[in-house]
Protein backbone atom coordinates (compact mmCIF):
# COMPACT_ATOMS: atom_id res chain seq x y z
CA UNK A 1 0.00 0.00 0.00
CA UNK A 2 1.27 3.16 -1.24
CA UNK A 3 1.75 6.23 1.42
CA UNK A 4 -0.90 7.81 -0.38
CA UNK A 5 -3.57 4.76 0.14
CA UNK A 6 -2.51 4.40 3.83
CA UNK A 7 -3.67 8.11 3.96
CA UNK A 8 -6.83 7.88 2.04
CA UNK A 9 -8.24 4.70 4.02
CA UNK A 10 -6.94 6.17 7.37
CA UNK A 11 -9.29 8.86 6.54
CA UNK A 12 -11.99 6.82 5.28
CA UNK A 13 -12.00 5.16 8.33
CA UNK A 14 -11.59 8.29 11.15
CA UNK A 15 -14.37 10.14 8.96
CA UNK A 16 -16.71 7.16 8.34
CA UNK A 17 -17.13 7.84 4.81
CA UNK A 18 -18.94 4.35 3.82
CA UNK A 19 -22.79 5.84 3.08
CA UNK A 20 -23.26 6.51 -0.38
CA UNK A 21 -23.67 10.64 -0.21
CA UNK A 22 -20.94 10.55 1.70
CA UNK A 23 -18.89 8.70 -1.16
CA UNK A 24 -20.59 11.18 -4.00
CA UNK A 25 -19.25 13.95 -2.56
CA UNK A 26 -15.58 13.09 -1.43
CA UNK A 27 -15.30 11.87 -5.37
CA UNK A 28 -17.37 15.16 -6.84
CA UNK A 29 -14.26 16.99 -4.48
CA UNK A 30 -11.71 14.91 -5.81
CA UNK A 31 -12.73 15.23 -9.08
CA UNK A 32 -12.58 19.27 -8.79
CA UNK A 33 -9.07 18.88 -7.11
CA UNK A 34 -7.69 16.83 -10.47
CA UNK A 35 -9.48 19.47 -12.49
CA UNK A 36 -8.34 22.70 -10.99
CA UNK A 37 -5.49 21.60 -9.10
CA UNK A 38 -4.45 21.91 -5.23
CA UNK A 39 -4.63 23.88 -3.09
CA UNK A 40 -8.61 24.32 -3.07
CA UNK A 41 -10.37 27.53 -1.83
CA UNK A 42 -13.52 25.44 0.38
CA UNK A 43 -15.21 29.25 0.53
CA UNK A 44 -15.88 29.09 -3.11
CA UNK A 45 -17.62 25.71 -3.31
CA UNK A 46 -20.28 26.81 -1.37
CA UNK A 47 -24.11 27.89 -2.90
CA UNK A 48 -25.29 31.12 -2.57
CA UNK A 49 -27.41 29.57 0.17
CA UNK A 50 -24.28 28.70 2.53
CA UNK A 51 -26.49 24.87 2.29
CA UNK A 52 -25.01 23.09 -0.29
CA UNK A 53 -21.51 21.81 -1.88
CA UNK A 54 -21.86 23.99 -4.99
CA UNK A 55 -22.26 22.04 -8.51
CA UNK A 56 -22.84 18.95 -6.23
CA UNK A 57 -25.66 16.66 -7.91
CA UNK A 58 -26.34 13.32 -9.70
CA UNK A 59 -25.16 13.82 -12.64
CA UNK A 60 -21.89 15.13 -12.03
CA UNK A 61 -21.42 12.31 -9.93
CA UNK A 62 -22.58 9.59 -12.34
CA UNK A 63 -20.12 11.76 -14.64
CA UNK A 64 -17.36 10.79 -13.27
CA UNK A 65 -18.28 7.40 -12.65
CA UNK A 66 -19.09 7.03 -15.96
CA UNK A 67 -15.24 7.63 -16.91
CA UNK A 68 -14.32 5.06 -14.87
CA UNK A 69 -16.78 2.24 -16.57
CA UNK A 70 -19.54 2.65 -13.55
CA UNK A 71 -22.85 2.65 -14.48
CA UNK A 72 -24.75 2.41 -11.49
CA UNK A 73 -26.32 5.28 -9.52
CA UNK A 74 -24.28 5.93 -6.57
CA UNK A 75 -26.83 8.69 -5.21
CA UNK A 76 -30.04 9.69 -6.81
CA UNK A 77 -29.04 13.29 -5.17
CA UNK A 78 -25.58 12.56 -6.44
CA UNK A 79 -24.73 13.52 -2.38
CA UNK A 80 -26.16 16.60 -2.34
CA UNK A 81 -29.07 16.46 0.58
CA UNK A 82 -26.63 14.21 2.18
CA UNK A 83 -26.96 15.11 5.76
CA UNK A 84 -23.32 16.96 6.81
CA UNK A 85 -22.18 17.07 3.05
CA UNK A 86 -20.76 20.48 3.10
CA UNK A 87 -18.75 20.03 6.41
CA UNK A 88 -17.64 16.60 4.91
CA UNK A 89 -16.47 18.93 1.93
CA UNK A 90 -14.40 21.66 3.98
CA UNK A 91 -13.09 18.63 6.06
CA UNK A 92 -12.08 16.86 2.82
CA UNK A 93 -10.73 20.06 1.10
CA UNK A 94 -8.58 20.89 4.21
CA UNK A 95 -7.19 16.87 4.35
CA UNK A 96 -6.12 17.68 0.68
CA UNK A 97 -4.65 20.67 1.00
CA UNK A 98 -2.28 19.11 3.58
CA UNK A 99 -1.29 16.35 1.33
CA UNK A 100 -0.36 18.50 -1.10
CA UNK A 101 2.29 20.91 1.13
CA UNK A 102 3.51 16.92 1.52
CA UNK A 103 3.73 16.22 -1.30
CA UNK A 104 1.77 13.61 -2.24
CA UNK A 105 -1.16 15.14 -4.28
CA UNK A 106 -1.78 12.77 -6.99
CA UNK A 107 -4.94 13.55 -7.34
CA UNK A 108 -5.62 11.09 -10.06
CA UNK A 109 -4.42 8.51 -7.77
CA UNK A 110 -6.80 9.94 -5.29
CA UNK A 111 -9.60 10.01 -7.44
CA UNK A 112 -9.21 6.34 -8.30
CA UNK A 113 -8.91 4.96 -4.97
CA UNK A 114 -12.29 6.49 -4.26
CA UNK A 115 -13.94 4.81 -7.32
CA UNK A 116 -12.27 1.59 -6.22
CA UNK A 117 -13.99 2.39 -2.73
CA UNK A 118 -17.70 3.18 -4.80
CA UNK A 119 -17.35 -0.49 -6.48
CA UNK A 120 -16.35 -2.11 -3.06
CA UNK A 121 -19.54 -0.29 -2.10
CA UNK A 122 -21.79 -1.37 -4.87
CA UNK A 123 -20.28 -4.93 -4.63
CA UNK A 124 -20.97 -5.40 -0.90
CA UNK A 125 -23.20 -7.91 0.23
CA UNK A 126 -24.08 -8.19 3.67
CA UNK A 127 -23.91 -11.38 5.03
CA UNK A 128 -27.55 -13.19 6.20
CA UNK A 129 -28.83 -14.27 9.67
CA UNK A 130 -31.78 -16.58 9.09
CA UNK A 131 -33.76 -16.91 12.43
CA UNK A 132 -35.40 -20.22 12.14
CA UNK A 133 -36.75 -21.86 15.59
CA UNK A 134 -36.45 -24.68 13.88
CA UNK A 135 -32.52 -24.60 14.46
CA UNK A 136 -30.19 -24.33 17.05
CA UNK A 137 -29.00 -20.65 18.09
CA UNK A 138 -25.42 -22.42 17.68
CA UNK A 139 -25.93 -23.99 14.15
CA UNK A 140 -27.19 -19.95 13.60
CA UNK A 141 -23.93 -18.50 14.81
CA UNK A 142 -22.03 -21.21 12.52
CA UNK A 143 -23.60 -20.66 9.42
CA UNK A 144 -23.22 -17.24 10.16
CA UNK A 145 -19.46 -17.69 10.70
CA UNK A 146 -19.20 -20.06 7.41
CA UNK A 147 -20.78 -17.63 5.32
CA UNK A 148 -17.59 -15.43 6.46
CA UNK A 149 -15.50 -18.07 5.70
CA UNK A 150 -16.62 -18.60 2.41
CA UNK A 151 -16.82 -15.17 1.10
CA UNK A 152 -12.96 -14.81 2.75
CA UNK A 153 -11.91 -18.07 0.00
CA UNK A 154 -12.95 -16.43 -2.70
CA UNK A 155 -11.74 -13.08 -1.93
CA UNK A 156 -7.48 -14.09 -1.17
CA UNK A 157 -6.30 -11.67 1.27
CA UNK A 158 -9.46 -11.00 3.47
CA UNK A 159 -10.22 -11.76 6.96
CA UNK A 160 -13.97 -11.68 7.07
CA UNK A 161 -14.18 -14.78 9.17
CA UNK A 162 -12.20 -12.83 12.08
CA UNK A 163 -13.61 -9.84 11.95
CA UNK A 164 -17.06 -11.41 11.84
CA UNK A 165 -15.54 -13.56 14.67
CA UNK A 166 -14.31 -10.00 16.56
CA UNK A 167 -17.39 -8.22 16.48
CA UNK A 168 -20.29 -10.41 17.24
CA UNK A 169 -18.21 -11.32 20.83
CA UNK A 170 -18.03 -7.61 20.70
CA UNK A 171 -21.53 -6.90 20.22
CA UNK A 172 -22.50 -9.75 22.57
CA UNK A 173 -20.23 -8.32 25.56
CA UNK A 174 -21.91 -4.97 25.08
CA UNK A 175 -25.34 -6.26 25.97
CA UNK A 176 -24.18 -7.73 29.19
CA UNK A 177 -22.25 -5.34 30.09
CA UNK A 178 -22.12 -1.42 31.88
CA UNK A 179 -22.72 1.34 28.83
CA UNK A 180 -19.04 2.39 27.43
CA UNK A 181 -17.42 -0.60 29.61
CA UNK A 182 -16.49 -2.58 26.08
CA UNK A 183 -14.22 -0.45 23.61
CA UNK A 184 -14.09 -2.36 20.29
CA UNK A 185 -11.81 -2.06 17.59
CA UNK A 186 -11.51 -2.28 13.45
CA UNK A 187 -10.22 -6.09 13.09
CA UNK A 188 -6.92 -5.00 11.75
CA UNK A 189 -5.95 -3.31 15.04
CA UNK A 190 -6.16 -6.84 16.41
CA UNK A 191 -4.44 -6.87 20.00
CA UNK A 192 -1.92 -9.45 18.15
CA UNK A 193 -0.45 -6.29 16.51
CA UNK A 194 -1.10 -3.98 19.10
CA UNK A 195 0.49 -3.05 22.44
CA UNK A 196 -2.91 -3.97 23.75
CA UNK A 197 -3.37 -6.90 25.97
CA UNK A 198 -6.38 -8.58 24.39
CA UNK A 199 -8.99 -7.13 21.99
CA UNK A 200 -11.60 -7.20 24.92
CA UNK A 201 -10.29 -5.93 28.53
CA UNK A 202 -12.67 -6.26 31.02
CA UNK A 203 -11.31 -5.63 34.74
CA UNK A 204 -8.29 -8.65 35.27
CA UNK A 205 -9.61 -10.38 32.37
CA UNK A 206 -8.07 -10.35 28.91
CA UNK A 207 -10.55 -11.86 26.09
CA UNK A 208 -8.56 -12.81 23.18
CA UNK A 209 -10.67 -13.88 20.01
CA UNK A 210 -9.64 -15.69 17.02
CA UNK A 211 -10.23 -18.05 14.18
CA UNK A 212 -7.03 -19.21 13.84
CA UNK A 213 -4.84 -19.76 17.56
CA UNK A 214 -1.12 -19.26 17.47
CA UNK A 215 2.12 -19.88 19.52
CA UNK A 216 2.23 -15.96 19.20
CA UNK A 217 -1.48 -16.12 21.21
CA UNK A 218 -0.25 -18.21 23.43
CA UNK A 219 2.89 -16.08 24.04
CA UNK A 220 0.78 -13.54 24.93
CA UNK A 221 -1.59 -15.43 26.99
CA UNK A 222 1.21 -16.57 29.14
CA UNK A 223 2.20 -12.69 29.08
CA UNK A 224 -1.14 -11.82 30.52
CA UNK A 225 -1.22 -14.96 33.42
CA UNK A 226 2.80 -13.22 34.38
CA UNK A 227 0.88 -9.57 34.92
CA UNK A 228 -1.83 -11.77 37.13
CA UNK A 229 -4.68 -11.06 34.24
CA UNK A 230 -6.69 -14.08 32.96
CA UNK A 231 -6.67 -15.16 29.36
CA UNK A 232 -9.46 -16.52 27.54
CA UNK A 233 -9.61 -17.06 24.16
CA UNK A 234 -12.27 -17.42 22.08
CA UNK A 235 -12.30 -19.26 18.73
CA UNK A 236 -14.33 -21.35 16.58
CA UNK A 237 -15.53 -25.06 16.92
CA UNK A 238 -12.94 -26.22 14.17
CA UNK A 239 -10.28 -24.50 15.65
CA UNK A 240 -10.78 -25.75 19.55
CA UNK A 241 -8.72 -28.92 19.83
CA UNK A 242 -5.28 -27.04 17.88
CA UNK A 243 -5.88 -24.05 20.42
CA UNK A 244 -5.61 -26.46 23.54
CA UNK A 245 -2.48 -28.37 21.68
CA UNK A 246 -0.93 -25.26 21.46
CA UNK A 247 -1.74 -24.22 25.25
CA UNK A 248 -0.64 -27.53 26.33
CA UNK A 249 2.58 -27.03 24.14
CA UNK A 250 3.29 -23.97 25.37
CA UNK A 251 2.89 -25.33 29.73
CA UNK A 252 -0.35 -22.74 29.94
CA UNK A 253 -3.40 -25.79 29.23
CA UNK A 254 -5.18 -25.72 32.29
CA UNK A 255 -4.51 -21.82 33.07
CA UNK A 256 -6.12 -20.78 30.61
CA UNK A 257 -10.10 -20.72 29.11
CA UNK A 258 -10.48 -21.88 25.49
CA UNK A 259 -14.55 -21.31 24.45
CA UNK A 260 -16.41 -21.93 21.48
CA UNK A 261 -17.73 -19.08 19.93
CA UNK A 262 -21.15 -20.49 18.93
CA UNK A 263 -21.43 -21.98 22.54
CA UNK A 264 -20.46 -18.75 24.22
CA UNK A 265 -22.92 -16.16 21.89
CA UNK A 266 -25.79 -19.00 21.97
CA UNK A 267 -25.36 -19.55 26.27
CA UNK A 268 -25.77 -15.88 26.60
CA UNK A 269 -28.80 -15.78 24.12
CA UNK A 270 -30.56 -17.82 26.21
CA UNK A 271 -29.30 -16.35 29.80
CA UNK A 272 -30.11 -12.92 28.26
CA UNK A 273 -33.87 -13.63 27.35
CA UNK A 274 -34.22 -15.95 30.59
CA UNK A 275 -34.90 -18.78 28.18
CA UNK A 276 -38.43 -17.72 26.95
CA UNK A 277 -38.65 -18.34 23.38
CA UNK A 278 -40.64 -14.70 22.70
CA UNK A 279 -37.02 -13.45 24.22
CA UNK A 280 -34.73 -15.29 22.22
CA UNK A 281 -35.20 -13.78 18.79
CA UNK A 282 -35.38 -10.02 20.49
CA UNK A 283 -31.75 -10.87 21.98
CA UNK A 284 -30.47 -12.08 18.60
CA UNK A 285 -31.87 -9.13 16.91
CA UNK A 286 -29.88 -6.62 19.83
CA UNK A 287 -26.76 -8.70 19.64
CA UNK A 288 -26.70 -7.81 15.34
CA UNK A 289 -28.00 -4.35 15.95
CA UNK A 290 -24.80 -3.46 18.22
CA UNK A 291 -22.88 -6.01 15.55
CA UNK A 292 -23.45 -3.23 13.10
CA UNK A 293 -23.27 -0.36 15.00
CA UNK A 294 -19.36 -1.47 15.84
CA UNK A 295 -18.85 -2.26 11.86
CA UNK A 296 -20.13 1.01 10.93
CA UNK A 297 -17.81 2.85 13.48
CA UNK A 298 -14.89 0.73 13.25
CA UNK A 299 -14.36 -1.02 9.41
CA UNK A 300 -14.96 0.55 6.47
CA UNK A 301 -16.05 -2.69 4.41
CA UNK A 302 -20.12 -2.14 4.70
CA UNK A 303 -20.70 -5.60 3.68
CA UNK A 304 -19.35 -6.97 6.87
CA UNK A 305 -22.86 -5.81 8.47
CA UNK A 306 -25.50 -8.23 8.72
CA UNK A 307 -29.02 -8.26 7.97
CA UNK A 308 -31.24 -10.72 9.74
CA UNK A 309 -33.97 -12.50 8.86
Amino acid sequence: MTEIEKRLAAYQLENKLTSKGKLAAILYVSRLAKKEGLPLDSSVLVTDQQGQVLGLGKSAVQGILKEHGVSRVLAEEGGRTSRGSLGNMQKYVAFLNEMHVAGLADTSAIEFWWIRRIEDYFNAQPFKLKYDTGKSLRSMVRDLLNQAVKRQKATPGTMYAGAVLQHLVGAKLSLIMPEGAIRSHGFSVSDSVSARTGDFNIDEVSIHVTTAPSEALMRKCEENLNAGVRPIIITTHESMAGAESLASIQGINGRIDILEVEQFIATNVYEISLFKTAARKITVERIIEKYNEIVEDNETDPSLKVLIG
